[in-house]
């Protein structure tokens, strides 16, 4: 047996966790190509190379927690259990979009799943989850929130005002920084004097632990004691899982931002394939083959779907901007 499967879960446990990985992937090398092709007009920021995070951490969670995804959340989307074909449809600008089209790739929502919504905006998640926890433990709920975001993050203000609320009031928040050592082209060296972000809730006495975060089975036993701590009223975890993204800060191409070429990790970090891990964990079958197979379909499927759906109304357009006056009852 070897060290991940005799952690949490065995052989079940690693091929949900493979399925929703790979589901992920697939679904974000569709995007890529739409990107390339110009069929996608929106911003694409692609999650391939991190899926194990996504993956570990809502595999701890209910139904009813919920998420706050940033900028590169269509894998916090779906691996929360968000509908593909609504993810598709929402980047092509369709009335069938997650979001009614208005909101393109970083804009995703499905409250039906505990997606509140995703938003692009460095750091918004984590008050937003804070806020939220705090209802939910002033409604005495159950219920836990997590924010992901980018090791560039924990650069703001208001996200260490966060952090000390959170402490404060103990609440059942879970911080996961999704650290791919850039922040857009800039490598964390360029931007910090030492190599910490674990420890960036210390001050505010937030308990810190750096993980593999291309090890899903790790993230999701991180993921669970940080759960267990907050549901029992043990207040919030940081969680920092290390990973590198395959693509770009935005787009389709390889191991170039914004115009900037990274510094050659990505031979490297390809070796670390969250993917290839654990296939080399489940080993070889006819069950991995149909998997495979039923997501490739599942994916061209969606896609199908949502290119034939009717494309957003203009005179939706300005919903949930304006107060009006039907909106407030007059």
């Amino acid at each position: 047996m070897t060290a991940a499967v005799g952690r949490i879960g065995g052989q079940a446990w690693l091929m949900d966790a493979w399925k929703t990985m790979l589901r992920i992937r697939r679904a974000e090398e569709a995007v890529a190509r739409m990107v390339e092709s110009g069929e996608a007009r929106c911003p694409c920021h692609l999650y391939i190379g991190q899926e194990a995070i996504a993956a570990g951490v809502c595999a701890a969670l209910t139904r009813e927690d919920t998420i706050w995804g940033g900028h590169r959340s269509h894998g916090h989307y779906l691996a929360k259990g968000g509908s593909l074909e609504a993810m598709f449809a929402e980047i092509l600008g369709k009335e069938t979009g997650c979001s009614g089209g208005r909101g393109g790739s970083m804009h995703l929502t499905d409250p039906s799943h505990g997606i509140p919504g995703t938003v692009p905006i460095v750091a918004a998640t984590v008050p937003l989850a804070v806020g939220a926890a705090l209802a939910y433990k002033m409604r005495q709920e159950g219920r836990v929130a997590v924010a992901f975001f980018g090791d560039g993050t924990l650069e703001e203000g208001h996200v260490h005002e966060s952090l000390n609320l959170a402490a404060l009031y103990r609440l059942p928040v879970i911080f996961v920084c999704e650290n791919n050592l850039y922040a857009s082209h800039m490598h964390w060296s360029e931007r910090r004097v030492a190599d910490n972000l674990h420890q960036a809730g210390v001050f505010h006495s937030v308990p810190g632990e750096r993980l593999d975060g291309n090890d899903v089975t790790a993230v999701r036993e991180a993921a669970r004691r940080a759960v267990d701590l907050a549901r029992e009223g043990g207040g919030p975890t940081l969680l920092e899982c290390r990973t590198f993204r395959w693509r770009g800060h935005v787009g389709s191409s390889f191991d170039l931002d914004v115009g900037v070429q990274r510094r050659g990790e990505l031979s490297s970090w390809l070796l670390q394939d969250p993917l290839a891990r654990v296939e080399q964990e489940l080993g070889e079958s006819a069950e991995r083959t149909e998997v495979s197979e039923e997501i490739a379909r599942e994916v061209e499927q969606a896609l199908d779907a949502a290119r034939r759906a009717p494309p957003r109304r203009a005179v939706r357009m300005m919903d949930h901007v304006f107060v009006t006056e039907a909106a407030c009852g007059r």
